[in-house]
């Protein structure tokens, strides 16, 4: 399990750690006793456990399914969760349904709890659609640029869109509407969490003096 990223204020800083020191790192003041500027709070982590996200998008590291780190360097693969919490994924081998090795990944929910006729018959659509002939690789072959788990997630969810007389999402549009955002957000917690392993803390200017400052600031409403 990994540790959770606590956030409290000292001398005008905002400092991240695992835990409440004894002495603040950056004056030395000891905190015993003493009252913070503001109570400390947790800050959220954006990865979830896939196999418990039902009817959901999923993105996680491509190239190691234990570390899944996104450091903006590594591929990245996506899939799709059935009611079960299986995870459905294209590759070079065709459609895969993984029911373990998606327990850190990014998670986007596509139903709200409330959906109960979509709900019903998601398994049925997800099933249906792994089944289609152009994802049989002895149909068509897997392309890392027009052909790929993307793809296969995207039409997926447009499938499902237009079953609810909605408009089908683009490519750049999904991507930059509901996935760069928490993509962002995994990498700051990830740049994050790796700073305060090293220094056991990491600091900066209170956000409400210098909102720039704050590494886990931006797209907070995601």
């Amino acid at each position: 399990m990994e540790k959770s990223v606590i956030k409290f204020s000292h001398c005008h800083r905002d400092i991240f750690c695992f835990f409440v020191p004894d002495q603040c790192p950056e004056c030395g003041e000891s905190l015993s006793g003493k009252r913070l500027e503001e109570a400390p709070v947790s800050i959220p982590n954006p990865f979830s456990n896939g196999h418990k996200t039902p009817c959901a998008f999923l993105v996680a590291s491509a190239e190691d399914r234990l570390l899944r780190d996104f450091d903006g360097q590594s591929d990245l693969h996506t899939g799709i969760t059935n009611t079960n919490g299986v995870v459905y994924n294209y590759t070079c081998a065709g459609v895969q349904r993984e029911a373990q090795g998606w327990e850190r990944c990014i998670c986007v929910p596509l139903v709200q709890p409330d959906m109960f006729s979509l709900i019903s018959q998601w398994d049925q659509y997800l099933e249906k659609f792994s089944t289609a002939q152009m994802w049989d690789p002895l149909w068509q072959s897997f392309n890392e640029e027009s052909h790929n788990c993307f793809s296969f997630t995207l039409m997926f969810i447009n499938c499902v869109l237009a079953t609810q007389s909605k408009r089908a999402l683009s490519k750049d549009e999904f991507t930059h509407s509901f996935v760069l955002p928490r993509i962002k957000r995994a990498s700051k917690y990830i740049m994050l969490c790796g700073q305060i392993t090293q220094n056991h803390f990491y600091t900066v200017n209170n956000p409400r003096r210098n909102s720039q400052d704050d590494p886990m600031e931006e797209n907070n409403q995601n």
